[in-house]
C-alpha cells in the first residue's frame, strides 16, 4: 500500500513555505494523516553539494553548473531523504505533502538549455529519478504562479533590500524569468495544476491566494476544508 505524495513548488518570491504550511495546518484541523517534507533538506549532510552550487562556490552564476550535473546534487539529497525519513510512511499509506521536489529540477535547470531541448531534458528527469533511483512520482503536483516581477519584488522585502542575501538563483532575474517559462511548460507537459496567485499583475492576499490553493486541493484530492 502507498500513499499519495502531493506536490507544491513554485519560482522564490512565490510563498510556497507560508502557503504549504497553513494548506497543512488545514488539513490537521481535520484529521487527514499527512507529514511536511521540503527540498533541499539543509539540516542533512545530503544537501551539501547543493549548499556549495547556491552559496557560488562551483561558479557565480547558475549557468556555471550544467543542468544534468545540478539535478544530480537536488536529486541525491531526494534520496537521501526519502530512504531515512519518509518511505515508510508513504508506504504505510500517509499522504506526503512535499515543498518542492522533482519538480524543482524541470523548473531550474531546464532552463540552462535551449527550447528545443526541454522535451528531451524531462524525459531524462523522468527516466533518472523517478526510474533509476526509484523516487515515488507524484500524484498531484500545484504550481503556485506569480509573476517574476512580483516575486522579485517579494524577495526584495524578504531580505531587508539585501540582495547579497539572495543565492545564484534569486538574484538572476532572467534565469528567474526563463524558469517562469520552464514551469509553464512542464505543468502542460506533465499535467501540473497552475495555481493563479496574482490577478492583472497585482499579487492576490495570503488569504485569496490560500483559498485558491484549497479550492485546487480538494478539487483534485477530494478533501475539503468546510
Amino acid at each position: 500500500m502507498s500513499g499519495k505524495l502531493i506536490v507544491i513548488d513554485g519560482l522564490d518570491g512565490s510563498g510556497k513555505t507560508t502557503h504549504i504550511n497553513r494548506l497543512c495546518d488545514g488539513l490537521e484541523e481535520r484529521g487527514v494523516c499527512h507529514r511536511k517534507i521540503s527540498f533541499p533538506d539543509y539540516s542533512e549532510p545530503s544537501s551539501t553539494l547543493v549548499q556549495m552550487y547556491l552559496a557560488g562556490e562551483f561558479g557565480q552564476n547558475a549557468s556555471d553548473v550544467n543542468a544534468y550535473a545540478a539535478s544530480v546534487f537536488y536529486a541525491a539529497d531526494r534520496y537521501a531523504s526519502f530512504k531515512k525519513f519518509w518511505e515508510a510512511d508513504y508506504r504505510s499509506g500517509k499522504m506526503i505533502i512535499a515543498a518542492r521536489y522533482v519538480t524543482s529540477n524541470a523548473i531550474h535547470q531546464m532552463a540552462k538549455l535551449p527550447q528545443e531541448k526541454w522535451g528531451d531534458f524531462l524525459d531524462w528527469l523522468a527516466e533518472f529519478e523517478y526510474d533509476r533511483l526509484g523516487l515515488p512520482r507524484p500524484d498531484h503536483v500545484f504550481f503556485l504562479d506569480m509573476p517574476t516581477d512580483i516575486s522579485q519584488k517579494l524577495l526584495t522585502k524578504r531580505y531587508e533590500g539585501d540582495d547579497t542575501k539572495k543565492d545564484v538563483h534569486e538574484r538572476d532575474v532572467e534565469y528567474l524569468r526563463t524558469c517562469r517559462e520552464t514551469a509553464l511548460f512542464a505543468a502542460k507537459t506533465w499535467g501540473w495544476e497552475i495555481v493563479p496567485f496574482s490577478r492583472d499583475g497585482v499579487p492576490g492576499t495570503k488569504d485569496e491566494n490560500q483559498a485558491i490553493l484549497r479550492e485546487a486541493f480538494h478539487r483534485l484530492t477530494g478533501v475539503s476544508f468546510e
